[in-house]
Parts: C-alpha cells; structure tokens; sequence
C-alpha cells in the first residue's frame, strides 16, 4: 500500500499533514495521498496527453519539495511555456463556448 510506501521507504508518518505524491515512471499517472480528520484521502490523476513535469530534487532530503501552488500547477497541468499555456486556454475556451 501506498502507505507502507510512506513508512518504510520514506520514514514517514503519513498523518503528519503532508500531501504524498506518487507519480508512475511514464509521469502520466499520479496519485496523491494525505490523511484528513474523517481518514486517508488519494486522488488520481491519468494523463490523456502529456506527461507530468517533476520538481526538482532535493539530495539533502532526498525528496522533491514543493509548494502548495505548485502542486496545484503540477495537478492542474498548466505548462511553464505561455505558448502552451495559451493553447489549453484556448482548448479550454472552446469547450464552454454554448
């Protein structure tokens, strides 16, 4: 289970607060694991194109720390490059046009 991952591999509580991310060697699979009052919590997300960017990795945790926000850009897909940026947007646009 993911979360024997969290204990055993990285020597961690997966109650501490902290959001978990798993991500598949292909980078089109992630799943995210953090515990919430009520139990643990995972969202899953498949990639239809494109292939999930990483963090970068920190030697001295031997970890890829990030922010919230980042995670959020991370999840939500959205590409440094504003060229790619502009063409989801425009996807997007397209989409809710009635």
């Amino acid at each position: 289970s993911l979360c024997g991952v969290v204990h055993e591999k990285m020597r961690s509580d997966v109650r501490n607060g902290d959001v978990f991310i798993f991500i598949g060697s292909s980078r089109k699979l992630m799943k995210l694991l953090h515990a919430e009052d009520g139990g643990m919590v995972m969202y899953v997300k498949r990639l239809e194109a494109g292939r999930f960017k990483l963090p970068e990795y920190d030697e001295n945790t031997q970890s890829y720390q990030m922010e919230w926000r980042d995670l959020v850009v991370m999840v939500e897909g959205i590409q440094e490059s504003p060229d790619q940026r502009l063409r989801r947007l425009r996807a997007q646009r397209r989409e809710y046009v009635v």
